[in-house]
């Protein structure tokens, strides 16, 4: 009897499962989605990684990047927040790993580099990538100003790819100035919240010695850096771009920065997660 009623339980939660889950080619409700990332939180290290293609090998580095590692990392306790390609750089790849702390930082990387998907593709990917060592070693400002992990890009409901432009904004501040330039930057960012525009973090530098050397780090901080999605780009040229470059102007007039902020206008590329979803946090 205990058999019967084992089998019965199990057909009865196997009915109830498939009674969740959506008909085929039916898009997820994004509140559901938003809630299956939960898990994939408090990220307290980020990588913001600026690499440089050969010339003609951007679109292969993108697919080559998309198919394999994103999953890889989340598969180790990491998180890959976002791809881009850089408006105006046509060999420029940049993108966005999260740690939970910086312990777990050499952990994840050795991990992954030592490990067999690595191993299996990186002659082809350092082929075609001369340059890998931009990387600015960040922590959000305050706790809660981490990137926020949106749902994977969903290849059945999203089959356009990832929408919208993300927009860095990197400003380079004079040592001893970190407090009293991000109390000015955030009240300057307030005019950043505009109709078609998602904060998406504000980062601060991570003064900590690089404690996975095989893969270098900027030195020459402090940075503070704004991160935003913007839905398209008539938002972006006639909303947020006017008010980016007031914001920039004002802040370096303030003379607590080293030298000309530096604006990135990127492109997701067709798996990022760092895209533009109308209600998106």
């Amino acid at each position: 009897m205990s058999y019967f009623k084992t089998l019965l339980s199990g057909l009865a939660a196997w009915l109830a499962f498939g009674a969740a889950v959506p008909a085929h080619g039916n898009p997820v409700n994004e509140a559901s989605a938003m809630q299956s990332v939960q898990h994939l939180k408090d990220y307290q290290v980020v990588e913001f990684r600026r690499y440089v293609t050969s010339d003609g090998e951007l679109a292969h580095f993108v697919k080559y990047f998309d198919a394999y590692f994103p999953e890889a990392f989340e598969q180790l306790g990491a998180m890959v927040f976002g791809q881009f390609t850089e408006r105006g750089h046509p060999n420029h790849f940049t993108w966005l790993r999260g740690f939970h702390d910086i312990n777990a930082r050499p952990i994840v990387n050795a991990a992954f580099y030592y490990g067999p998907l690595w191993r299996e593709h990186r002659v082809k990917i350092n082929a075609i990538l001369p340059d890998s060592d931009n990387v600015m070693l960040l922590r959000p400002l305050h706790a809660d100003q981490g990137i926020t992990v949106l749902p994977a890009v969903d290849p059945v409901t999203e089959d356009h790819g990832a929408q919208g432009i993300v927009v860095a904004q990197i400003f380079a501040v004079k040592k001893g100035s970190e407090e009293a330039f991000a109390k000015q930057a955030e009240a300057a960012f307030e005019a950043y919240r505009i109709d078609g525009v998602h904060p998406a973090g504000v980062l601060v530098s991570l003064d900590v010695p690089n404690n996975f050397p095989q893969l270098p780090i900027r030195t020459d901080g402090p940075f503070l850096v704004w991160l935003g999605v913007v839905r398209d780009n008539s938002t972006l040229d006639k909303g947020l771009a006017p008010r980016l470059a007031s914001a920039e102007q004002s802040l370096l007039a303030g003379g607590l920065l080293r030298s000309t902020p530096e604006r990135v206008v990127m492109d997701p590329t067709p798996r990022s997660r760092l895209r533009w979803l109308p209600t998106s946090p």
